[in-house]
């Protein structure tokens, strides 16, 4: 008897954890041996993924933060690529998190692994470069939006466009009414969800101004509410300790553990952090404003290399500027507030965005899991046969 498949797997973050979940289960359908295992968050490990390492390790965004932490993730990636390489999976699937996983990649692949990367990295916002990085490191690459194919085809990288498992996730039809109801909202109370990030590096970053936008939006509309969806532990403790330090207990504000779709569905208008929350806002036909924040000289550095005139998903993906923006010193609570405030008060651009939305949630819902299984399983199926092969 064959020994059972074993895909290794890494994801670097809250979006990678729920993604890789789902892909989990969808080989799991065609694959019911198959062993799973390598770096992953609590909605993997729940699909009966066993992981290696803490998932929180890799959630670090920014240069200056990441050279910071760059020793230990280091450290993280030695030992799982010395354990892959005497144990090697059939396959390894990277997810998201580049500047961890392509490095991985190219030492599996030089030693005959076959390699796939989930969720491009953004060479058409900035560092096209990595096209050539990922054609050395990967047997294929799974992308998420459909102009990406192309990017690839182009430069021949083995490509596949799957969609992107959200737009799946997200129901067609958001009942706002009910949801309140379940979260003991008022029917029609004004509520503003603040999506600060899934990361801790993006919580220390991005809770200080969204706390004090928070505090100017109630001077303007008392009878406003918020709701605040933190993905861990770590990242509610580090946001409610700014709350006690920005003296914002007073707010109407509720911290909820996960549930971020729940929020969504029930806010007039979120607060985002850029990033894929804004794409998770946008597919729950949302208005929202996108801030952005990190530490001064990672920003010089981005803001060089930066090639797109919007930098949130739901502008890129619409082609237009369907939300308002603001970027590191324009990302004020003064600036902030107005433009929430200006979106509370006006109905008619408000149920515009979310028809815009409503039309782009359509066009990728791709049920995207299975297409990235459908994908995959040749993949295992092509290193099993050469495995069983007589010598």
């Amino acid at each position: 008897m064959a020994p059972p498949v074993r895909i290794a797997m890494v994801a670097g973050e809250a979006s990678g954890d729920l993604l890789g979940s789902r892909v989990i289960e969808a080989l799991r359908r065609r694959l019911p041996e198959a062993v799973f295992c390598g770096i992953g968050g609590p909605h993997m490990v729940a699909a009966g993924f066993d992981s290696w390492f803490p998932q929180e390790t890799l959630a670090v965004r920014g240069f200056v933060e990441v050279l910071r932490h760059l020793p230990e993730v280091l450290a993280v990636r030695r030992a799982l690529a010395q354990r892959l390489k005497a144990e090697p999976p059939q396959l390894f699937v990277g997810i998201d998190a580049p500047e961890f996983n392509l490095g991985l990649e190219r030492r599996l692949k030089r030693s005959g692994v076959v390699t796939v990367h989930l969720v491009s990295p953004q060479v058409w916002a900035w560092r096209p470069g990595r096209v050539e990085t990922l054609r050395a490191a990967v047997s294929r690459v799974l992308v998420l939006f459909p102009f990406e194919e192309a990017i690839y085809r182009a430069a021949d990288v083995p490509v596949t466009y799957v969609g992107h498992p959200l737009a799946d996730e997200v129901p067609e039809r958001i009942d706002r009414e009910a949801i309140r109801v379940e979260l003991r909202l008022p029917a029609l109370a004004p509520v503003v969800t603040v999506l600060p990030g899934s990361r801790q590096s993006e919580i220390v970053m991005m809770a200080a101004p969204f706390i004090e936008t928070a505090k100017l939006i109630a001077r303007r509309v008392p009878e406003v509410r918020f709701l605040v969806p933190l993905v861990t532990r770590e990242t509610r403790a580090l946001f409610e300790e700014e709350v006690y330090r920005r003296d914002a207990r007073e707010l109407s504000m509720t911290l909820l553990f996960g549930h971020a779709q729940d929020a969504l569905g029930a806010c007039d208008v979120a607060l985002a952090a850029s990033g894929t929350v804004t794409l998770e806002a946008a597919l729950n036909h949302r208005a929202m404003v996108i801030a952005y924040k990190v530490a001064p000289l990672s920003w010089a550095i981005a803001s060089r290399l930066v090639r797109v005139r919007h930098i949130g998903l739901p502008n890129i993906l619409c082609g237009e500027p369907v939300v308002p923006e603001f970027l590191q010193d324009d990302a004020t609570p003064e600036n902030l507030a107005q433009a929430v405030v200006n979106l509370l008060n006006d109905g008619p651009v408000r149920r515009a965005v979310e028809q815009r939305f409503e039309r782009l949630h359509g066009e990728m819902r791709r049920d995207a899991a299975e297409r990235a299984a459908d994908a995959l399983v040749p993949l295992i199926s092509g290193t099993r046969a050469r495995a069983l092969q007589p010598a």
